[in-house]
């Protein structure tokens, strides 16, 4: 059994390793961003800030659009290998392609535009008026960098479902230092351009996620086993496959809106306590976002894999997956934890080093119950994955909506504010809710598996 275990968890984490990494890389991409407007001053800042969340919110529901893609991609794939290419399995896995380039592209036009009206209803939202003219300048320079955004996801998810992710993190490493160099010259100016203060950071980031399409684009032609699969001729795209790309892509979308409401409707709560709960609040928000990105790899690669070992009828490999995934999830998670409780200030000494002492009391306390969540925060992010893998994304969609809304949420309230438990019993809330949605997916993953299972030899009897 632990043989096992050890080389299922090598192979998971093959593919699992570089996506952890780059979506940590992607953190530090939003990060610098953030640093270059804080630099420009707090009215600046708190403008970038708002235009960044408009932003990630439509970006975060354009990748759930394609992210099911990578699945598609991983079953023929694996079709290909056990048939043979001449059975139709490599057209289908560009017509893939095609109609996952055609969703990112309308997901692309649609979210900008959507943007725009956004920025132009930002006054019937009380925003401050100089808040407000800046935020718009620079939603309209972030706008144009969506449809590349999108593409380059939607190729993204073409190389992990080849199982060929490698070039991804070098992409997004090298985009970190371009971003951070394009934000220094277009913001002040330097070589000759015209100083653009914020608008140049949202210039800047339109201009990095082109250059990170293309980067990508030319690292998957020059591989040998990407270029000839690899189709990007929307024109061609079958009607088809783009409306079951939407199918799926659609209530992944919807669960990744929910749960970013969820926790804004959060830390609205946290809000209503003060700005020292606030403050602690959003310091350990984000370091539960940055330890989150683990989950988020292992999520993908597991989710991946599941499609993988069911288009070869490996029932038990998938169920092995899930096993695998949560293991290795407990071991970061268990180290993350022991640094939570037994390092709390030095952990929150980058976020709150100039905030108040009652908001760094308030943190530590929070990280005492965040040391628990992530457990079952990780778990529900591996939950949705698993179900991705039996292409079973509405399953996830109504079990996130129950597990935020009618469990989290109200846990929030009624241990905030009836037991008196302020942002702690927020969090605890927050626990809850994480707690009853990841076991009610890993649930109906096994529940899932299981009726696919004893299925299939029926039919095959029938047949």
């Amino acid at each position: 059994m632990p043989t096992t275990l050890l080389r299922d968890s090598r192979a998971l984490g093959a593919l699992a390793v570089p996506l952890v990494l780059t979506q940590l890389a992607q953190v530090a991409l939003t990060t610098t961003d953030t640093v270059m407007m804080g630099l420009l001053g707090t009215t600046e800042l708190a403008a970038g800030g708002l235009a960044i969340v408009i932003f990630n919110q439509i970006r975060t529901m354009g990748v759930g659009l394609v992210t099911s893609v990578g699945n598609q991609i991983a079953a023929a794939a694996a079709r290909t290998e056990t048939t043979g290419a001449d059975d139709g399995s490599t057209q289908e896995v560009r017509g893939i392609v095609r109609a996952a380039m055609a969703v990112a592209t309308l997901a692309g036009v649609a979210g900008a535009l959507v943007m725009v009206l956004i920025g132009q209803a930002l006054p019937l939202l009380g925003q401050d008026a100089d808040v407000v003219g800046l935020t718009r300048t620079m939603i309209y320079a972030l706008a144009p960098g969506l449809l590349p955004c999108l593409w380059f996801q939607a190729i993204r998810q073409f190389t992990v479902g080849m199982r060929r992710p490698q070039a991804l993190l070098r992409i997004t490493l090298v985009s970190i230092a371009v971003n951070a160099g394009l934000d220094w010259v277009l913001i002040h100016g330097t070589f000759g351009l015209p100083r653009l203060g914020l608008t140049g950071v949202g210039i800047a980031t339109s201009g990095v996620y082109l250059l990170s399409f293309l980067a990508l684009h030319l690292a998957a032609k020059r591989d040998g086993e990407l270029a000839p699969l690899l189709a990007l001729d929307i024109t061609r795209a079958d009607a088809a496959t783009v409306k079951r790309l939407l199918g799926l892509g659609i209530p992944i979308a919807a669960t990744y809106g929910s749960e970013a409401g969820f926790f804004s409707v959060t830390a609205l709560m946290a809000g209503s306590f003060g700005p020292d709960a606030l403050a602690a609040h959003t310091a350990v928000n984000q370091l539960v976002y940055i330890v989150f990105q683990v989950a988020v790899g292992l999520s993908h690669a597991a989710s991946i894999n599941v499609s993988r070992e069911l288009a070869l009828d490996n029932h038990d490999g998938a169920r092995r997956i899930m096993n695998t995934a949560l293991a290795c999830a407990a071991a970061v998670m268990t180290v993350v934890g022991a640094v939570y409780l037994t390092l709390p200030r030095l952990v929150l000494a980058p976020f709150l080093e100039t905030g108040s002492d009652r908001a760094v009391t308030i943190a530590a306390h929070l990280l005492i119950v965040t040391a628990f969540l992530q457990f079952f925060d990780c778990a529900q992010n591996i939950g949705v994955g698993l179900l991705r893998g039996l292409d079973d994304t509405r399953s996830g969609f109504r079990i996130t909506l129950i597990g935020y809304w009618a469990v989290g949420l109200p846990a929030a309230w009624l241990f905030a504010y009836a037991l008196d438990l302020d942002t702690l019993g927020i969090w605890l809330g927050l626990l809850t809710g994480l707690a009853a949605t990841a076991l009610l997916l890993l649930r109906r993953y096994d529940t899932a598996l299981t009726a696919r299972r004893t299925r299939q030899p029926a039919a095959a009897a029938a047949a």
